[in-house]
Formats: C-alpha cells, sequence, structure tokens
C-alpha cells in the first residue's frame, strides 16, 4: 500500500494525510496488521518517528519528525500543550432527554448546541469496556479541556470545530458525547441506528432500497496542527482538506436545509 499524501515535508519534518481505519502505530495484539508507521519506516526508515497518535477511524493531519533533535523538540511542544490542534466533526444533537445530565452548560433552552462552549470534564479509562473512556463526575479521571465552535446548524445535525486543549484520549468523541452531540458514526460513544440519509433530506429521492449513508466513517478529521518548527523555531500552521465524504454530506446538508425538503 502506497503511503497516504504528504501535506508538508522538509528536512526536519514530514506530515501525513491519515485516511480513516488506518492505524498510526502497529496493533497491541496484532503486531502484523497495516500501520503508518510501518509504510513510513519501511519506505523512509526508522529514523522517522511519529510526534503524535489520531484514532485509527479519526482522518487527517498526522505529523512525524525527520531527526532525533526534531522528535525532541516537538515532542516537547506536545507536552507542555502548546500544539495548536482543530478538529472538525459532523455530530448529532441529540433530544436533551436523552443527554447526559453533566451537560447543561453546553444546551440551549431550545435543546440545540450554542454557538460556542467549552467541555471541562475529566476522563479516565473505562474499566467495565477496556479501551474505551469515560466521563469522571466527581474524582478521578484526568483533567481534560475542549473547546467547541459549532459552524452550522442543520436539523439534528451539526458541524463542529474542536479545539483540545489536553491530549487523552477519545477525548473529543467523549466530551461530544457528553452533551449529548456524539460524532456520527461513532461505534463506542454513539448511536449506531442514526444514519445520514439523502432520503431523510430530500423528500422525492428515489433508490431507498440501495441506498447508502452519505458518510459511512467516523466523522471526526484532524484539520489542523501549529506548531514551532525545530529548526526556525518559527510558527508553522500545517493543514489537511476536508475528506470527500464530508464534503458531500455538507454539501447535500447544505442544499437541503431542515425542514425544507425538496
Amino acid at each position: 500500500m502506497p503511503l497516504p499524501p504528504v501535506i508538508y515535508e522538509d528536512a526536519a519534518l514530514i506530515a501525513f494525510d491519515k485516511p480513516s481505519g488506518m492505524l498510526v502505530a502497529p496493533d497491541r495484539w496484532d503486531k502484523e496488521k497495516e500501520n503508518l508507521m510501518g509504510l513510513v519506516h519501511a519506505r523512509l526508515g526508522h529514523g522517522v518517528a511519529n510526534v503524535h497518535r489520531l484514532d485509527a477511524d479519526t482522518s487527517g493531519l498526522l505529523l512525524c519528525a525527520k531527526t532525533k533533535p526534531a522528535l525532541d523538540f516537538l515532542s516537547g511542544q506536545f507536552q507542555s500543550k502548546t500544539v495548536g490542534k482543530i478538529y472538525h466533526a459532523l455530530v448529532v444533537v441529540l433530544p436533551t432527554d436523552q443527554a447526559m445530565k453533566v451537560v447543561a452548560p453546553a444546551r440551549t433552552p431550545e435543546g440545540g448546541l450554542p454557538a460556542a462552549f467549552t467541555v471541562d470534564l475529566a476522563l479516565g479509562e473505562d474499566e467495565r469496556q477496556p479501551g474505551r473512556m469515560r466521563i469522571f463526575k466527581k474524582r478521578g479521571g484526568k483533567p481534560s479541556l475542549t473547546e467547541f465552535r459549532v459552524l452550522e446548524h442543520h436539523g439534528r445535525f451539526a458541524f463542529v470545530e474542536c479545539r483540545p486543549l489536553t491530549g487523552r484520549t477519545h477525548q473529543i468523541r467523549v466530551h461530544l458525547a457528553g452533551v449529548g452531540a456524539p460524532i456520527l458514526n461513532d461505534p463506542f460513544y454513539g448511536d449506531p441506528e442514526i444514519k445520514l440519509l439523502l432520503s431523510d433530506l430530500k423528500r422525492r429521492y428515489k433508490g431507498r432500497d440501495e441506498e447508502k449513508p452519505l458518510i459511512t466513517r467516523l466523522a471526526l478529521h484532524a484539520s489542523g496542527l501549529t506548531i514551532k518548527h525545530p529548526d526556525t523555531r518559527e510558527p508553522l500552521s500545517l493543514n489537511a482538506p476536508l475528506p470527500q465524504e464530508f464534503e458531500v454530506a455538507l454539501k447535500y446538508l447544505r442544499k437541503f436545509p431542515a425542514g425544507r425538503r425538496a
């Protein structure tokens, strides 16, 4: 399999646009399973190292260092939380009676999402479901903070910009689920029965029997990083374009607004 598209490369860095479904590092149980860093090492050598990780189902910008000094400098920025991170997500806004009770500040009186909100909820591993995380309301868990901005409302769906200020596992996914707006197609924290279908938007849609959802993958994309370059020490912003599935989904959500089906 070829390497994913390269977004940026110089003597110190290389950044990829990782597709949804690809592991970043070898699987804990199946070491032979294909992963991005395995492809990178096979083609570019073992001197290239990933600076951070993405969930396998999350697409988008994955930054690697090509030298040990670059790796140390960039890792320090991630550890000190000075890296600017931007993600985009399509979420399902659940009725307020289905939302978790921890979220009052992040819902409007009408039950929707406010234009901007912050979620400050501690996260930790879910002892009952290994591999998943959960919210700790009182004691336990690690401090976790995410800023959100709603870019577009489309009935029960919304397009949201996410800026995690900490880097916990599944942080954005759990925080959005916690405010009653799980990411579309999230198999861990969402509702697998909810799909984005063109037939739900367009009144006289034909072909319902063979219809497939407009987007079938986890609707979360790592869109941007802002770092200090390890050589120049100047700010560098990197961006990964929205995947085609996102663009198609947004196109039809905009074309057939909620309550005005054609």
